[in-house]
């Protein structure tokens, strides 16, 4: 018997897809039945191999050895996927299977998942592609009547595949180089160093910030308040404020604008993602692990999106979907608007994924059975799509100037007309426990004034003001940030803008943490010491957003086959080999700059240096002075107590340390005692317990 193999990115996308075409009968490593075997990779199952794989001596990190360019490229299996590549490359290689199924993600990366793993077992049978942007058994059934060939994609294989080679060049080389030359472990990539550009130039305008002071002078009488422009001498706001008490204030002009505010569009992936961060503290890592959860549940559409509309053939799905899902939202309680679907409609606007909404399937099952971090994603997703599709919101705005003592005071309000969307945003955010603010205050309503009305004996004060330096970034704000970078660098029409894509930020983010050159602290994210000079000795054409910005720009041109792979490879190649030769070495007091701060903990008994904390002991810092103590002494490990800094700095202060819970081998109890510094100036530094005499 014939079969055709589909092969899933993820297991539980391999069982739903094999529940709705029949392939119900579990074997070892796949699903099989009605003439189709289900198997599936476990994200990248095959990627390119390190350099120490291509030649012994890349082992080693040495600047003669770059740039580090393969004639051809390796790809190898991590040793803990072996056995499910094995799994594959069998079901590849059977001579019962006629026809191959790519059913990955449906995006870049799917594609170069899947392929990596056909290319390496060694397949050549005919591929066909499975694209669809929901779980749901109906999307997946209208998925495979529509199989499309999978040479439709290769120009989408080739643009995943040159990202995939140009972040290993200038990743490895570059990471190599630098780390060389500044003697540390200094990552460098494509789309990080740019990020961590971005966080530490904030940083510097945060800090090197001189906070300027101003006053602001206020009228009010008959229910009328008004303020003044800024005043940067105290004493001219005092002198105005002097003249204006008791005076006589006249309305000058009133201008009232009506004004309408459109309803926003749907979420793609990185304005769920800056959203949840907002309102929930979500990192973008979470979110995106969150939806992908959601999406695998069938319960949320495709989430690594870059659309923030529909296409035009969902407005029917679109109406079913808004009208179920308004009774099971308690916010949505007596609320009642009248959709307008068309407006969320665009094919034009939808790439490879259309935006994120909810699926029938969540209008069936609702919130039962999720996790808290769930409903609040799932919540968030169904307001948007409710407020996409709200009337537009409308109100008038207000601006009075008002004339006290030859001065001129504004006060600003508005009138709403009509709620609109924004009564569905109220309703959600009320419903939330959270602090996350709406806007800002809100313009208060003025009371009814007439032009040349006028107002007597009116008071008048002086508020002391700061001007205020940038914000931190937070994930939020960074992702914002991220996605308009670089975008005066690139053409209007480019499908893809800013610093990586939306699926790979918060992989980005996570790695800039890990790695050490950030750091979070509450929703804030803030460059280490470490990051800062990474950032500043870095070269431009790394940490500007120019070249990632190119990058998606020709990627995207690769990928609808308008430019050469090819050529796109040449320019990687010689900008390795271009950053290799200007950066050939570096001076002495640069090369400081990453070393590990000493800590010391006190002060040598024998030669008045100070002593300092190493990775197993602490040592003077006098060269010639032979004083150590080693942490690892028998002394303390005898008695299970952890040889701390805390105890060598009051040791080598006091002489002796109290320590509570040492432990006793004789008669198992621990006991508490004091251990003096008994050193004789010999090659070891001994210690010994003080017993008072009886």
């Amino acid at each position: 018997m014939s079969y055709q193999l589909v092969i899933a990115e993820k297991p539980s996308v391999a069982r739903s897809i094999a529940a709705v075409i029949g392939a119900t009968d579990r074997q070892e490593g796949y699903l099989q039945g009605n003439g189709y075997l289900v198997s599936w990779c476990i994200g990248h199952l095959v990627s390119f191999a390190d350099a120490g794989m291509y030649d012994e001596r890349f082992r080693k990190w040495r600047y003669e050895d770059l740039p580090i360019i393969p004639e051809s490229w390796r790809l190898t299996v991590p040793p803990d996927k072996r056995e499910r590549f094995g799994t594959l490359r069998t079901l590849l290689r059977s001579e019962e299977v006629s026809e191959v199924i790519n059913a990955c993600d449906a995006g870049r990366e799917g594609e170069l998942i899947f392929r990596t793993v056909y290319h390496l077992a060694g397949c050549t049978k005919p591929i066909k592609r499975l694209w669809i942007s929901s779980m749901e058994d109906s999307a997946i059934r209208e998925g495979f009547a529509n199989l499309k060939p999978g040479r439709d994609y290769d120009p989408l294989h080739q643009s995943a595949l040159c990202r995939a080679k140009a972040d290993w060049l200038i990743g490895i080389n570059a990471t190599r180089l630098f780390s060389v030359l500044y003697h540390k472990t200094l990552t460098v990539g494509r789309v990080q160093t740019p990020t961590l550009k971005m966080l530490a130039d904030r940083d510097a305008k945060i800090t090197g910030f001189q906070k300027e002071k101003y006053h602001i002078v206020h009228i009010a009488g008959g229910g009328m308040e008004a303020a003044s422009d800024r005043f940067p001498d105290p004493s001219e706001a005092e002198s105005v404020k002097t003249a204006c008490i008791g005076a006589r204030a006249v309305c000058a002009s009133i201008q009232r604008e009506k004004k309408t505010e459109q309803p926003p569009k749907l979420y793609d992936l990185t304005t769920l993602q800056r959203e949840a961060n907002r309102l929930f503290g979500f990192t973008a890592k979470q979110t995106l692990d969150y939806a992908q959860t959601l999406y695998e549940k069938r319960l949320l559409t495709y989430p690594r999106t870059d659309s923030r509309f529909l296409s035009d053939d969902m407005e029917q799905t679109a109406a079913g979907i808004v009208a179920g899902i308004v009774p099971i939202l308690p916010f949505m309680e007596g609320a009642a608007f009248s959709p307008n679907i068309p407006r969320v409609l665009n094919s034009a606007k939808v790439s490879d994924h259309h935006a994120i909404i909810p699926t029938a399937e969540f209008v069936k099952q609702g919130f039962s059975g999720l996790a808290d971090s769930e409903r609040k994603l799932l919540s968030l997703v169904c307001c948007k799509l409710l407020c996409a599709v709200a009337p537009a919101h409308e109100y008038e705005a207000v601006t009075a100037v008002f004339t006290c003592a030859g001065q001129e005071f504004t006060a600003k309000g508005k009138t709403v007309l009509a709620a609109g969307w924004k009564d569905i945003d109220r309703r959600f955010r009320a419903s939330l426990k959270t602090d996350a603010d709406e806007d800002g205050e809100a313009a208060p309503e003025l009371p009814a004034i007439t032009e040349g009305q006028v107002f007597e004996d009116v008071a008048a004060s002086v508020t002391e003001h700061f001007t205020s330096p940038p914000k931190p970034y937070t994930e939020d704000t960074l992702l914002s940030a991220m996605e308009r970078a670089g975008a005066e660098d690139m053409p209007d029409d480019a499908e893809r803008k800013g610093l990586g894509t939306p699926a790979t930020r918060a992989s980005i983010l996570e790695k800039l943490v890990q790695m050490g050159f950030v750091q979070r602290k509450g929703k804030q994210l803030l460059p280490t010491k470490d990051g800062i000079n990474l950032a500043a000795v870095l070269p431009e054409a790394l940490t500007s957003p120019a070249l990632t910005a190119e990058w998606e720009t020709r990627l995207s041109e690769i990928a609808k086959g308008e430019a050469d792979p090819d050529e796109f490879m040449a320019g990687i190649e010689a900008q390795a080999r271009d950053l290799v030769k200007t950066y050939s070495c570096i001076s002495e007091d640069k090369q400081k700059l990453f070393q590990t701060e000493r800590v010391a903990v006190g002060t040598c008994p024998r030669c008045g240096e100070a002593v300092y904390e190493g990775k197993k002991n602490y040592y003077c810092g006098n060269r010639a002075c032979q004083f150590v103590m080693w942490k690892n002494d028998r002394f303390f490990e005898e008695r299970e107590k952890v040889f701390t800094p805390k105890i060598a700095a009051a040791l080598l202060k006091h002489g002796k340390v109290k320590i509570k819970g040492l432990f006793s081998p004789k008669t198992g109890k621990t006991y508490d005692g004091t251990v003096l510094l008994a050193d004789t100036g010999g090659k070891y530094v001994n210690f010994r317990m003080e017993w008072k005499k009886q």
